[in-house]
């Protein structure tokens, strides 16, 4: 791999996947620590990448959200399983702008935007009645009209200081390709499997 741009390479890989996964090519798992240290992953969609990082929408109240506030680093990573690819991301994170997720909110779906307002992310659902009840009050308070962006939901990207390009290989003799930024500039170095 003789490539000198990470996110170059990565979108390559992404617009590979997307033809080729059959289920969420965007799907990347979120890992993060809380308070305590203590380690949390779980699955996301990426909704865009560019030289500033990669980006994706929450719940602040979420227990990721709430992570991220405490601990502002997080790690991200792909598996594109059909092409036996996988793409490792770890960097600072931040809070994307109010333009950013309002932009990003307006175009999801309305009945994603209704559940925005109607879900408690993280927090103990007493039933799904008591979900589908909040959904149906949503909906009737927005019955029409546009829907706004919930103060409780917005974004965060991922600003990388290290990606990693994994390939399989037979016999295990994978290949790993690591890019690490120091300021503006990415080096890179290829890792034993």
């Amino acid at each position: 791999m003789t490539v000198s741009d990470p996110l170059a390479l990565f979108g390559e890989w992404l617009a590979l996947a997307e033809r080729h996964e059959p289920n969420n090519p965007s799907a990347m798992s979120v890992a993060t620590v809380d308070e305590n240290g203590r380690p949390s992953s779980r699955m996301v969609l990426l909704r865009g990448f560019d030289a500033r990082g990669f980006t994706f929408y929450t719940n602040l109240g979420s227990r990721k959200g709430k992570a991220l506030a405490a601990h502002p680093w997080a790690a991200l990573c792909f598996h594109w399983k059909s092409l036996d690819r996988q793409v490792r991301v770890e960097g600072a994170v931040s809070p994307v702008s109010e333009e950013e997720a309002d932009a990003y909110f307006a175009s999801r779906p309305r009945d994603s935007r209704i559940g925005a307002w109607a879900s408690r992310q993280s927090e103990v659902l007493e039933s799904r009645f008591a979900l589908e009840k909040r959904v149906a009050l949503r909906a009737a308070r927005f019955s029409v009209g546009e829907i706004p962006r919930p103060p409780f939901w917005s974004g965060f990207r991922v600003d990388p200081d290290l990606i990693e390009f994994w390939e399989e290989r037979p016999f295990r003799l994978h290949e790993r390709t690591c890019f690490r930024r120091d300021g503006a500039a990415w080096s890179v170095s290829r890792l034993y499997p």
